[in-house]
């Protein structure tokens, strides 16, 4: 992507700030994280992200596509929506939305000028504070109604928390980021649940005990109404293929409609509500029932949402780089799988989609990634690993991990950049094997990136 200069110009502005995402010291991080820095920026631009309804997402997997769902139902529904994400897929204004269309790069450049007085007051400023600061600041001259913003790193010290927010939703939660965050899910769970505020209600994806448990006990210390996902509203997968699939949802109070329905086989007059979504993969089902039970409790607090308007705003949902197809045949996919967890994810849509179709592999990690749990999961279910490198600072060597695929006793093959990766492993497929590419957020965007630029006629 060729991009013009002034805004090159305003990213070297903003990556002129302490940006840990882009540091191999990401361990030596956490000291340097408080909220006092971005207050006092918000404060000096009048305050913006008190001026609208917010929806507050953090989580480990699934709050991305989960907020981009609310999102989408939410501008169905008529209401200006601001959507704040992070990292971005291919360009940075992609984490600045209005009704899910990034902010022009003029706008950017226009308002990045307009900021650095202000961002010249506050010391020791970091990239995602300027960033989170803008976006907020962006809502606010758009006039937005409601924003869904998405937590970047853990929770409690994480930028966004200065909201006051309508209603905060944690999706799943794993250990990720375990320098900073810490090394047990309790205490993953615990930062993750800083973004609980006093009073304010808060919807939980279905977890493990571990963190149940330290959620439930901050909402209760806070006092927040808390909603589970799996107890409070149910949900269930009703059918799937690569075009997209449905899911059944339904309150609590009509479990007994529920369980008549299902001993009918469908027959019934009554049938829960049926959600359709182009998002694949089973965790993306859970990521539905969680972003449809937030919208309720949103209901609940004032936000008028006709369920017509969830229906079509779920059915209309765009979230690049998730289990994402870019061609048929050979049938290749994208997904930005990073930890053990939503490698075993990736695992399950994999069996779920591809039975049988034998899988090339191409992938790129980070060096502070777990890699050996990533490939105990995926390795067991891919014939060849086509072993690549991003251009991002933290990416572990290719010829790292051909060694680590060898130990699971698959061919591996180093092929660096990712453009030749690609073609590597177009070339191998044929059209028996199935290729897909997965291991960082950094080499699904490299990718899609490569694909645009390609263009190739869809089969």
């Amino acid at each position: 992507m060729e991009i013009e200069p002034q805004y090159q110009a305003t990213l070297n502005y903003l990556y002129s700030y302490v940006d840990y995402s882009l540091t191999r010291q990401m361990r030596t991080a956490a000291k340097n994280f408080n909220l006092e820095r971005v207050r006092k920026l918000l404060h000096l631009l009048g305050d913006p992200h008190l001026q609208y309804k917010v929806i507050h997402v953090a989580g480990t997997k699934g709050k991305g596509s989960t907020s981009a769902l609310m999102a989408s139902a939410l501008q169905e529904a008529g209401y200006q929506v601001g959507f704040y994400t992070s990292p971005h897929l291919s360009d940075y204004i992609e984490r600045i939305q209005m009704n899910r269309t990034p902010i022009s790069h003029s706008r950017l450049t226009q308002m990045v000028e307009e900021i650095k007085p202000f961002v010249d007051q506050v010391e020791k400023i970091t990239t995602f504070e300027v960033t989170t600061a803008l976006g907020f600041w962006y809502f606010a001259q758009e006039k937005a109604d409601v924003a869904v913003i998405e937590v970047g790193l853990g929770g409690r010290l994480d930028a966004t928390n200065v909201v006051s927010p309508l209603v905060s939703v944690i999706t799943s939660l794993s250990l990720d980021h375990m320098d900073v965050l810490g090394d047990t899910l309790a205490k993953i769970a615990a930062e993750k649940a800083g973004i609980i505020k006093q009073g304010r209600p808060v919807v939980l994806a279905p977890q493990s005990e571990e963190a149940l448990l330290v959620v439930a006990r901050v909402a209760e210390e806070r006092d927040a109404p808390l909603t589970l996902v799996g107890r409070d509203y149910l949900f269930a997968p009703w059918s799937h293929a690569l075009s997209g699939q449905s899911i059944l949802m339904w309150p609590k109070a009509d479990q007994p409609l529920v369980d008549a329905f299902i001993e009918s086989a469908g027959r019934e007059n009554w049938e829960p509500l049926r959600l359709t979504i182009p998002l694949l993969g089973h965790h993306q089902v859970e990521n539905a029932a969680t972003a449809y039970s937030a919208l309720q409790v949103a209901r609940a607090e004032g936000l008028a949402i006709p369920e017509a308007d969830i229906v079509k705003g779920f059915a209309r949902v765009q979230w690049a780089g998730r289990f994402e197809v870019l061609r048929r045949s050979p049938l290749f996919i994208i997904d930005s799988a990073h930890n053990r967890n939503s490698a075993l994810k990736l695992r399950q849509a994999i069996n779920d989609y591809l039975p049988g179709q034998p899988v090339i592999l191409i992938f790129g990690a980070s060096e502070d990634k777990d890699v050996e749990g990533m490939f105990a999961e995926l390795l067991p279910r891919v014939q060849q690993v086509v072993a690549t490198e991003s251009a991002h600072p933290r990416a572990m060597k290719a010829d790292r991990l051909v060694e680590l695929a060898h130990r699971y006793g698959r061919p591996a093959k180093r092929v660096v950049p990712v453009e030749d990766a690609v073609e590597f492993a177009l070339k191998k497929a044929g059209q028996e094997f199935a290729i897909v590419a997965a291991g960082s957020l950094f080499l699904a965007a490299a990718v899609h990136d490569i694909w645009e630029q390609k263009n190739p006629i869809q089969n």
